[in-house]
């Protein structure tokens, strides 16, 4: 692989003017931003030193965001009333280059993104030092800490886009890591003269945050653990290699949590294969079910921060060897394929998979990163 500067430079190429990163620029389908991926993303480059993108980015969310606020107020409203609300009502995923909504018949309703994006301006701030970001975001970070603490136990697609009527702890996690995030900041000073939209203290907006916190930690504990380990959604026990954000880079529960370590062990002999490549889940048929770059790059964190650095190198290895020769990395590799008979019907449908993808060059860095710290 050609190293950190070709992953640096990719990321950049995919970037547009308007500050957002494409998911994959050569790739049709997914000529979007979202707001998940994107986050990861800008959380890449604030750790390789390369501030100026991270914060094109949350910028460009922050008008998107601005753009559609008068979907949350009438989520607001319509929830006030008693109104049925209806899945399109919610903001969505992912938008154009220019902050419009998609237009395909995907999953639209995802919380997670929003979450992320609280987390990663926190990570943003914390790792560039420039504290006067939030006075820039300000009017998008406050209506997003309001929609996440109302909203956040109704149902909505994964990040895989799938699964919208079912809560997913994944999501949980990344609604919980931005919320935690938020409230720290508030509690130590750092926002400067930002509070809450209700006008009340920060120390006092912290608290509530905090207890929000404390509720949808509580929720997972109760609803999404199976043979002590957590699980894919409320309802389904199966495991997701998603399930790695409730430790990491969340936090909902510690990576030597004795259920964060069941889960991960359940994810090796699942869905791991012996050189590294990582499945989502076993049902996942998408491209027959292939190995993907982001999710060995993931799990390599977890184990670097569970102490695990031997296994975290391998793993950063298997990521490094992916690449193709002018060293971009793809979505996933069609090594040993979980259902492999729709292999061919997804390439028939949009092609050879996604590459380069901007979140597994992402990950990449992160990876790389932590082992170096």
């Amino acid at each position: 692989m050609k190293g950190l500067r070709h992953s640096i430079e990719v990321i950049r190429r995919g970037q547009a003017r308007s500050g957002a990163f494409l998911a994959s620029p050569k790739f049709a389908t997914y000529r979007y931003a979202w707001l998940r991926d994107g986050t990861f993303v800008a959380y890449a480059m604030d750790v390789a030193g390369e501030h100026a993108e991270a914060a094109a980015f949350y910028r460009w969310v922050h008008r998107a965001i601005l753009r559609h606020r008068g979907k949350i107020e009438a989520l607001f409203a319509a929830k006030k009333s008693g109104a049925a609300i209806g899945t399109d009502c919610f903001l969505h995923t992912r938008y154009t280059v220019d902050g419009h909504e998609g237009r395909e018949p995907w999953g639209n309703h995802q919380l997670d993104g929003y979450g992320a994006y609280l987390w990663g301006v926190a990570e943003h701030v914390r790792l560039s030092g420039n504290a006067a970001f939030w006075a820039e975001v300000r009017e998008s970070f406050e209506a997003i800490v309001e929609y996440l603490t109302t909203f956040w136990q109704e149902p909505c697609h994964d990040c895989w886009e799938e699964w919208g009527e079912r809560v997913h702890p994944s999501t949980l996690a990344a609604v919980y890591g931005g919320l935690r995030a938020v409230a720290g900041l508030w509690r130590s000073g750092s926002m400067g003269g930002v509070g809450s939209s209700e006008g009340i203290g920060q120390e006092a907006a912290a608290d509530q945050l905090v207890a929000v916190c404390g509720q949808i930690r509580s929720y997972v504990e109760r609803h999404a653990c199976v043979d002590g380990r957590f699980c894919k959604s409320v309802g389904n026990p199966a495991v997701d290699a998603n399930l790695l954000w409730l430790g990491v880079p969340f936090a909902m529960f510690d990576v030597h949590d004795s259920r964060m370590v069941r889960t991960v062990e359940a994810m090796e002999r699942e869905l791991v294969t012996q050189g590294g490549g990582v499945h989502r889940y076993l049902e996942d048929s998408f491209y027959g079910g292939g190995e993907w770059i982001l999710l060995s790059a993931w799990l390599g964190w977890y184990y670097a921060r569970a102490g695990n650095l031997e296994r975290a190198r391998e793993l950063l290895v298997w990521v490094e060897a992916q690449a193709d020769p002018n060293g971009d990395l793809p979505e996933q590799v069609p090594q040993g394929l979980l259902h492999p008979t729709m292999y061919g019907e997804w390439v028939e449908r949009w092609g050879t998979p996604a590459k380069p993808l901007l979140w597994s060059h992402a990950m990449y860095l992160v990876l790389h990163h932590e082992l170096q710290r």
